[in-house]
């Protein structure tokens, strides 16, 4: 059976997300063992200054770095990445799965990605050019990953 893992900065505190999350999660659960690792975010001020914010990433990153399953292929969200249709995506997890590579998607907090993250992932997504929250990201990647298990079923959720 594939696995998934989603490794997340930040915890999701409304109930909406958390209950949407966890909808998909379990539906996943017929195709997948999916693993959602929530990381701790580092607690900004109000106006942080670059330097502030440049060091939270870089905590984050480590954070990040420790969780990435050895041999994962790892996906970093953020919006200057690839561009996937709902199909692509189920491509993309089935030459995964034929080559025995379990993906490892990233989605950074509310002040993104380290640039290291990025550049050592083995694939930039975008879900779009619009910003998302953290959070709803997360709820759309589920529900994407669990639309690409449905296209490779044949299941009529897609349609």
């Amino acid at each position: 059976m594939r696995k998934l893992t989603l490794l997340c900065v930040g915890r999701l505190k409304e109930p909406f997300y958390k209950d949407a999350a966890a909808e998909y999660v379990k539906r996943l659960s017929r195709y997948c063992k999916t693993e959602v690792v929530e990381l701790a975010e580092e607690r900004l001020p109000d106006n942080p200054s670059p330097a502030q914010v440049k060091a939270a990433l870089e905590k984050e990153a480590a954070s990040v770095f420790k969780r990435i399953p050895s041999g994962a292929f790892a996906v970093a969200l953020c919006v200057e990445g690839r561009l996937f249709s709902s199909e692509s995506l189920s491509e993309l997890l089935a030459d995964l799965d034929n080559r025995g590579a379990a993906p490892a998607f990233v989605i950074g907090g509310s002040c993104g990605l380290h640039p290291l993250v990025k550049d050592t992932a083995a694939l930039r997504l975008s879900m779009s050019p619009m910003t998302f929250p953290h959070h709803l990201a997360r709820v759309m990647l589920l529900e994407q990953l669990y639309r690409a298990c449905q296209i490779q079923s044949g299941g009529q959720y897609h349609k």
